[in-house]
């Protein structure tokens, strides 16, 4: 999925209904010219309803519709006639979607299934008729209840991306050219860190045409767990991710503190990221000497890793072998 039309995250600003105001209204025919009150409730104003949609893989139909509104509840009428609800405004998301209040960031909700509504924002009550108000000492009310106002919020959106496969490393650790080499997803590449942006999906083809999904997901730095860098715009999208396959550069200085910290990030931002399938990738093996690939080899002793290389492609079916083991089998955390 081309980068440009891949969209995660939005802010929208949503408007409810107003409630109808109840209605002052008595009754009045002809052989009963003084009748009691008959005012009908006024409607409530229409919600904001977001909805699960399994065909959705992107926000991008939101990016330029930033004011979402829904319509008032209309007054209620003589005859005790209620008036008529605010149409609903439904907001069809992608699975995985996000609710967070725009000023606190607090999450509100997780859209996770198809079909799935929540309300975002409730439509205001409808007034109460005069009918409500009479009473023996009060038999001809000639007041009813304005309808509740509704409410007016900006919220923001973010999508986890759903993929079987999460690359997980340090900025240039070498994940969007392993993406565009094992499948034909076209990510930005250059030798500066951040490159990656936004996530990238891409379909790696395997055997007797068998496939799976890999999502190159924004380089992690040391405090990311905490905002920093790109901080939780890439983090959240590691938990839809069935593995992580972790990337260490080979011209990494020291290869098991990189992982620590990787893992350490993880735990931080979520805990139970620990809990799923790891696999380990030395990438750049083609610059490394035979001496070095020894020195990665003992640091990483107690992890089993392999040695990849995008440029000569060494490794890499043994990588999809073990991708592939890994995702259909119950393997052991590393």
């Amino acid at each position: 999925m081309s980068s440009d039309n891949f969209v995660d995250y939005v802010k929208i600003h949503c408007t409810s209904g107003n409630g109808g105001a109840g209605s002052t209204h008595f009754r009045r025919e002809k052989y009963i010219p003084k009748g009691g009150p008959d005012g009908g409730d006024g409607g409530r104003g229409g919600h904001v309803i977001l909805r699960g949609n399994k065909q959705l893989w992107t926000l991008l139909h939101l990016k330029y519709t930033k004011h979402i509104k829904a319509s008032h509840g209309i007054r209620g009428s003589g005859n005790l006639k209620t008036g008529a609800q605010g149409t609903d405004v439904y907001i069809e998301v992608p699975i995985g979607t996000v609710v967070r209040d725009s000023e606190s960031n607090e999450i509100l909700f997780e859209i996770n299934e198809d079909k799935e509504e929540k309300i975002l924002l409730k439509g205001g009550k409808g007034g109460l008729g005069n009918n409500h108000f009479k009473s023996p000492t009060n038999q001809s009310p000639k007041y009813a209840q304005p309808g509740e106002q509704g409410l007016e919020e900006w919220k923001i959106l973010e999508l986890k991306i759903l993929a079987d496969i999460g690359l997980v490393g340090f900025p240039n650790a070498g994940k969007s050219t392993l993406l565009s080499v094992i499948t034909d997803a076209k990510p930005e590449i250059a030798d500066y860190p951040f490159t990656t942006l936004r996530p990238n999906l891409g379909i790696v083809k395997y055997r007797d045409y068998r496939s799976f999904v890999v999502a190159d997901i924004p380089g992690i730095i040391e405090g990311a767990s905490k905002g920093k860098g790109l901080g939780y715009r890439f983090l959240r999208h590691i938990e839809r991710n069935s593995i992580l396959l972790f990337l260490i550069s080979s011209e990494s200085e020291d290869y098991l503190k990189e992982y620590q910290i990787l893992l350490k990030e993880l735990e931080n931002y979520n805990p139970d990221l620990l809990l799923k399938d790891r696999v380990i990738a030395i990438t750049k093996a083609d610059l490394l000497e035979d001496e070095k690939r020894k020195e990665c080899a003992i640091s990483l002793k107690k992890y089993p890793h392999l040695f990849i290389s995008s440029v000569t492609q060494e490794g890499l079916t043994e990588l999809k072998d073990a991708l592939w083991k890994k995702l259909n089998t119950d393997g052991e955390i590393n």
